[in-house]
């Protein structure tokens, strides 16, 4: 039947992709071997220095880590940034605790800035002017921008969009003549990008974006005694930058290393940028501008925090506005440049497997001083690699297999230096065996404390994720544990194994793994400790993305005393160490076929009629399973992407597209069901 098909593919599908497809010496020179620890070859995982590794974890020394991290903004390429990139050249070179070798690996990577000298601005007519400086007295505060967006002065009157998405824009125009108008939006339910790429085939020539304080704040707003530094959640002057791209990895080389010879595309070749100017804004701003339009009255599901109406605008404001007849003027004068990023690598050499690797990485780079995002993170692996090199540096332990460390850069930009290293090494690969099991990332480490641990993964490793959380205690408790913590707060029902936590799928590109699972399928992993997200709306952690977020603010409203950080550095290091010393990697195959089964009868519930209406047939069913997904939906991507926008659109391109996906996914599956039957 093809539900066995399916499930033996999902077998094959497994076993191929859990052992990666990333070749090559990935910075390690070939031949090397290790120093003179030997392994015995048939050893399994040592759970005594596991226990040890779990006790040597400090919660100060991550602390002080993050002290050091936070110290200057160190956003992409800026002195700060070079300044963090001899600190981890520091810690990994160090003669007690360091690790085997570490170096530098540059690329020439196209970024975006604002004018340090002309700050973008918004006016209102002649009344009102916002010039967007530095929102702190460091000048090596990057003025908030977007990143990518074009250059420009657009000038028109002002309508509202909600978050900017096809449906919002479709119907704003069914009331509004939206050429020549300037569309302000709110964070979240559409990419970056997307919130101005949706708008300039409706004639919009502008776009402002802010963070909403129903969605980042709870609704709270003041700034005498609701927001920082009062509590975790956003000033009113906060403004969340960020890269307003659609793809990752460096625009003008893309499959291609960043090179300084490297082709490189024209720049009027880039896809997946607003192609209108864009600015954030902070919601006191926003504010002031959303209360005063006029027009009718938006749905209620676009209302948010303010307490007043929120119209779609005239277009422009209310005949009894201060604003009225004014029109809204972006002056943006974003610019492109190529400048050199580094990755900064370190490695412990295996001592049984030395050519196999697992990898755990890292971003270094922020927008800001990054407290949060990324240097909790990159405090956590410091002290991960803090405590295993100690114990290398003193004869106690040496992996199976070879791990390798990397601190990446300009992630920001659109995960510039993972992508980076994904692509020069990918085309280095020889032919001999597969050498990564796994990749293991931790970009923001710790959203809050006293909540619990999240993680997200390939399903075959979710096992090896739950077997370490047992053997780790949550904060503040000598009992209970990180496993029996998390099912309260995040859990599922597993036809195998009953109510378990709920281990997420890796399914958009949030982070660095997206590179190593969606283009080389390498099962892949990400773990972190969030908040209790019954008792806030908060889409992420309010600070995210602003100057605010410091190391005042992680040490008194995210994680004071530093235990949840220790908790997740104890987590992760014990799923390193048993995928570096386990005799036989910890995976589970038959847990990938479990997901891949859930995500049929997903696919067949949402989109057997709909397909069947246009003639296209379900039932013979790119990384296919693994690709970063707008749809939202627990099931197949490319599908999932494709069917939704075809329902949207109604277009007969676009239900071919979905047509074309569905061939993709059913074959690909099959290929990989006839790869396991032709081993077996």
């Amino acid at each position: 039947t093809m539900l066995k098909k399916v499930l033996l593919g999902s077998l094959g599908a497994a076993l191929v992709l859990t052992a990666g497809i990333l070749l090559g010496h990935f910075g390690i020179q070939r031949g090397s071997t290790a120093p003179d620890w030997v392994m015995d070859v048939t050893q399994d995982v040592d759970e005594a220095l596991i226990q040890k590794f779990i006790a040597e974890v400090d919660n100060i020394a991550i602390q002080e880590n993050l002290r050091e991290l936070t110290k200057v903004p160190h956003m992409a390429t800026s002195p700060g940034d070079e300044q963090t990139v001899q600190y981890m050249l520091k810690r990994w070179q160090d003669p007690d605790t360091g690790l085997d070798q570490a170096w530098r690996e540059e690329y020439k990577v196209y970024l975006s800035f604002p004018d340090p000298n002309t700050p973008n601005k918004v006016t209102v007519g002649e009344s009102w002017e916002k010039a967007y400086s530095s929102d702190q007295e460091d000048p090596e505060v990057v003025q908030p921008y977007a990143a990518y967006a074009p250059a420009g002065h657009p000038k028109g009157r002002l309508v509202y969009a909600n978050q900017g998405k096809p449906s919002d824009y479709f119907l704003l125009n069914q009331t509004l003549n939206l050429t020549g108008t300037v569309a302000i939006t709110r964070y979240g339910g559409e990419g970056r990008a997307g919130k101005a790429i949706n708008a300039a085939p409706y004639g919009v020539i502008g776009v402002l974006v802010y963070t909403d304080p129903w969605d980042i704040n709870d609704g709270k707003m003041s700034d005498n005694n609701e927001t920082y530094p009062f509590s975790w959640y956003m000033p009113p002057s906060g403004v969340e930058r960020g890269s307003f791209n659609t793809h990752y990895g460096d625009m003008l080389t893309p499959y291609l290393a960043a090179k300084d010879d490297t082709y490189r595309i024209p720049e009027k070749n880039i896809t997946g940028i607003p192609p209108i100017p864009t600015q954030p804004i902070g919601f006191e701003d926003a504010y002031a501008l959303i209360c005063e339009l006029g027009g009718e009255p938006a749905p209620s599901e676009w209302q948010g925090a303010f307490n007043c109406t929120y119209n779609f605008g005239g277009p422009g404001f209310k005949p009894t506005s201060n604003f009225n007849n004014s029109d809204v003027k972006l002056d943006i004068y974003n610019r492109e440049e190529l400048k050199n990023s580094a990755n900064v690598m370190g490695v412990i050499r295996g001592s049984v497997e030395p050519d196999r690797y697992v990898i755990y990485g890292n971003h270094r780079d922020s927008w800001v001083h990054g407290a949060i995002d990324p240097s909790s993170g990159t405090s956590v692996m410091l002290e991960v690699t803090r405590v295993l090199g100690r114990m290398v540096k003193q004869g106690k332990w040496r992996p199976r297999r070879s791990i390798i460390f990397g601190s990446w850069g300009a992630e920001e930009f659109g995960l510039i230096g993972s992508t980076e290293y994904t692509e020069v090494n990918n085309l280095n690969q020889s032919n001999d065996i597969y050498k990564i099991p796994v990749y293991i990332t931790c970009c923001h480490k710790v959203f809050h404390t006293n909540a619990t641990l999240r993680a997200s993964s390939s399903p075959s490793a979710q096992s090896v994720i739950l077997k370490a959380s047992k053997q780790v205690k949550t904060p503040g408790s000598d009992s209970t544990s990180v496993y029996d913590n998390w099912i309260r707060y995040f859990n599922r029902t597993s036809p195998a194994y009953g109510v378990i936590p709920n281990v997420g799928f890796l399914t958009g590109a949030g982070s660095d793994y997206a590179a190593f699972i969606h283009f080389l399928g390498i099962t892949s992993m990400d773990i972190s400790y969030t908040y209790d997200r019954t008792k806030t709306r908060a889409r992420i952690y309010p600070a995210y993305h602003t100057a605010y977020d410091t190391f005042d603010y992680a040490s008194k409203f995210i994680d004071p005393g530093f235990t949840s950080h220790q908790t997740v550095a104890r987590t992760a290091g014990n799923v390193l160490m048993r995928l570096a010393d386990s005799l036989l990697l910890p995976f589970n195959c038959s847990d990938y076929a479990e997901t891949l089964e859930g995500y049929l009868s997903k696919a067949m519930e949402l989109y057997t009629d709909g397909l069947a209406s246009h003639m296209i047939s379900i039932g013979g069913s790119q990384h296919v399973i693994w690709a970063s997904s707008k749809a939202g939906q627990a099931t197949f991507p490319g599908l999932a992407d494709a069917y939704t926008r075809a329902a949207s659109t109604g277009l007969d391109s676009d239900w071919k597209e979905a047509h074309r996906q569905l061939s993709i996914l059913v074959q690909a599956i099959q290929g990989a069901a006839h790869t396991l039957g032709d081993a077996i």
